[in-house]
């Protein structure tokens, strides 16, 4: 398999002198084509902090992250967004869409920024809302929706320019166990469908079982990196249960 994360020695410091906190201290790993990983930890242990730098929301203090190959510590803030916009696809708790915007306008943002013209990126943002289940929300506004509803919409923005990685921050830390069930097994069908690397930050250890491989996270170290061998499915609701 190909490497599509390689990090060398990451440290990331926050304050300075007597305020300084280390919240990274020399993390080295690599991430996969098409695993799906689990970064695991209490609050405070630093895996937050690796998700943001992995995903290149922040700058380490020192030490290298090269996304496929290429070292992002030497990329400029332009260079940064490009890749971002072109590799990368976010899922976060606490979903960060525009509430008086549509579904549908939510959804093709990345496209707009990436310059894609307007119909080919409505008809990509159709599509992917399509594949969240939301094709009857579309001119919905996100402020009219269940949690559970924006959080399909935000894996559909996630998923709209085909990225080769989705991140994922607690992605179902808001929502009610039937309702978390199914935003888990939408991620887990691209990652398996599409070949795209997902990478989880939980600190739920069900939830981690279900990925390829654990990394766990503790005082801004790597403390247990595990492969499964046999990754649970993500099971499916077997009663309905209206979303929150």
């Amino acid at each position: 398999m190909n490497k599509v994360i390689e990090v060398k020695n990451l440290v990331k410091v926050y304050g300075k002198r007597s305020a300084a906190f280390t919240a990274l201290k020399n993390v080295s790993l690599d991430i996969f084509e098409g695993e799906s990983v689990a970064i695991i930890g209490k609050s405070g242990s630093g895996k937050s902090t690796l998700m943001h730098l992995l995903a290149l929301l922040d700058r380490p203090t020192s030490g290298t992250i090269k996304i496929n190959g290429v070292d992002s510590t030497k990329l400029n803030g332009r260079k940064l967004n490009q890749l971002r916009n072109r590799s990368f696809g976010f899922v976060f708790q606490q979903f960060f869409m525009n509430p008086s915007d549509t579904v549908l306008e939510n959804v093709v943002l990345p496209l707009k920024i990436a310059g894609i013209n307007r119909k080919t990126r409505r008809s990509r943002a159709e599509k992917a809302i399509a594949t969240v289940g939301l094709r009857e929300r579309l001119k919905f506004k996100a402020n009219d929706l269940s949690g559970g509803q924006k959080q399909r919409v935000c894996i559909a923005r996630a998923i709209v320019n085909d990225p080769k990685i989705i991140f994922a921050d607690e992605p179902t830390g808001n929502l009610d166990s039937a309702t978390g069930e199914k935003i888990i097994k939408l991620l887990f069908d691209f990652n398996k469908n599409k070949g795209a690397t997902l990478i989880i930050v939980t600190h739920d250890e069900d939830l981690a079982k279900l990925c390829n491989r654990q990394i766990r996270i503790s005082d801004g170290k790597v403390i247990e990196d595990t492969k499964s061998k046999t990754p649970q499915k993500p099971s499916k609701t077997t009663k309905q249960s209206k979303e929150k």
